[in-house]
């Protein structure tokens, strides 16, 4: 008894309580405490949880990785890799995937700023969020064939789980949220800045290693795509909106995931 409230208290002490929620955010995996959670604390666990976010995104492409492994021991590698993405849009509920498809609708079909945040909300899918989908999915399946081996298409999705998610936390930093939106830009917009980004960084700072060592030139020009396509979307965001919802830190991250995976590709 005193065991089990020993793992009640460690899992509601403010740190794990942050981590469980960033996971459970990001994620549709099961984690200690989750279906009782307080909603009233997640801001502050959020804000918390922020830079957990690469190493989660990490781990998240380590079971991908994995998926890829199994499937390849019985399929073909392209058909492995479809499969293994299949796995991935079930453990995070094909988070970043829908935001791509909502981000690609309201900006191709919306003129104003009004319209671009209506189309956002709205939960049905367009031409232009069905076409975007398909093409951003069809870059990373491609990227990840394109690949010279099952191993370095393992690396890679580790490497673009975390570097999507840093992706994440460089956008808040340099993007304010939109002003009277709900939602993750505006519970945490106006507390992740560069020192979250390099609290993330450092939390999955294996996984750099990992980076450097495996393809030390991959990975500047994966960091240098990154760094191009923020500078892009912060100005694109500001003139569009005034700032950064949810559904543009989703398209992000996604963004980042296939520019990662290209950039390990370029020479394969």
């Amino acid at each position: 008894m005193n065991l089990q409230a020993g793992r009640a208290a460690w899992h509601e002490a403010p740190w794990p309580r942050a981590f469980f929620t960033a996971v459970q955010f990001l994620t549709r995996i099961p984690v200690p405490g989750g279906e009782t959670r307080d909603l009233a604390t997640f801001p502050e666990d959020i804000k918390r949880g922020l830079q957990f976010f690469p190493v989660i995104g990490a781990g998240v492409g380590a079971l991908t990785a994995l998926a890829l492994l199994i499937f390849d021991s019985v399929l073909p590698l392209p058909l492995a890799v479809i499969a293994a993405l299949a796995v991935e849009a079930r453990l995070t509920g094909a988070f970043h995937e829908d935001a791509v498809a909502d981000f690609c609708d309201a900006f191709g079909g919306g003129w104003t700023r009004e319209d671009v945040l209506r189309i956002m909300k709205d939960s049905r899918i367009g031409s232009y969020g069905a076409l975007g989908l398909v093409l951003a999915v069809a870059l990373r399946a491609g990227g990840l064939i394109a690949l010279d081996s099952v191993w370095s298409a393992v690396a890679a999705l580790v490497i673009a789980g975390m570097m999507a998610r840093l992706v994440i936390l460089a956008v808040m930093a340099v993007v304010p949220p939109v002003a009277a939106r709900e939602g993750l830009a505006k519970d945490v917009g106006q507390v992740a800045d560069w020192g979250t980004f390099a609290r993330g960084a450092a939390w999955s700072a294996p996984v750099v290693l990992f980076a450097a060592v495996h393809d030390f030139a991959g990975i500047v020009f994966a960091v240098v795509a990154c760094g191009v396509f923020i500078a892009w979307l912060r100005t694109y965001l500001m003139r569009r909106l005034g700032g950064v919802t949810g559904d543009c830190l989703g398209f992000s991250a996604y963004a980042g995931t296939i520019l990662t995976t290209l950039a390990l590709a370029r020479e394969s």
